[in-house]
């Protein structure tokens, strides 16, 4: 998995202030260790506006499947974030 950024944090109390402030922001836990937490942005499942696009773009050979395609990628493509603890 890539991580897009890495957010050193001095303690565990602010590694929990941190990934809080992430969640309220639309982050969502991947995976959490002892000294670090991946987060991934949850962008939904893509807009009204861009399923009606592929829709018409694609379904007349895709049957449909253009659209769960858009779906998962913005569901799935979310910027990633891993909070670590700084190892002095």
């Amino acid at each position: 998995m890539s991580v897009d950024r890495i957010r050193k944090v001095d303690d565990k109390k602010e590694m929990e202030e941190v990934v809080d402030n992430y969640v309220t922001t639309g982050y969502e836990v991947m995976d959490r260790g002892q000294s670090s937490i991946k987060l991934r942005k949850n962008n939904g499942w893509g807009s009204i506006g861009g399923h009606i696009a592929v829709f018409l773009l694609t379904a007349w050979f895709s049957a449909g499947i253009g659209n769960l395609i858009y779906a998962l990628v913005k569901r799935y493509n979310g910027e990633k974030v891993l909070v670590q603890l700084r190892r002095d």
